[in-house]
């Protein structure tokens, strides 16, 4: 591609890329842009690999070594997703819980069924 003009003004791999599509040499060398993609990809997933894991030693102390793989998961995916619940009302989904019709109240609850 280095005697094509149009790719010597590509000094990295996004403009390469970029140029590939525009001119649709994607199509004539799949591979090679495949490879593109994934080179650019890769900083983005082992960004979130990292965080996943840097979670995952913030949530499993010592005291919770033992705890199911489960439990472990419902609790990483709150604390990496934490902006999410922070926006719940639960007031709301305390609410909902204790509208007639449930078999016990839930601790707090001023009515009684």
């Amino acid at each position: 591609m280095r005697r094509i003009e149009e790719f010597r003004a590509c000094h990295n791999i996004a403009s390469l890329a970029r140029k590939m599509v525009e001119l649709e040499r994607h199509v004539m060398f799949p591979a090679v842009y495949r490879l593109i993609e994934l080179a650019l990809l890769l900083p983005v997933a082992t960004a979130t690999v990292e965080r996943a894991f840097s979670s995952m030693k913030i949530i499993k102390t010592e005291l919770r070594s033992k705890m199911s793989d489960g439990w472990l998961n419902d609790l990483m995916v709150c604390y990496i997703e934490r902006a999410i619940f922070k926006s719940i009302d639960l007031d709301k989904i305390k609410e909902d819980f204790q509208k007639e019709g449930r078999a016990l109240p839930l601790p707090g609850s001023s009515t009684r069924h």
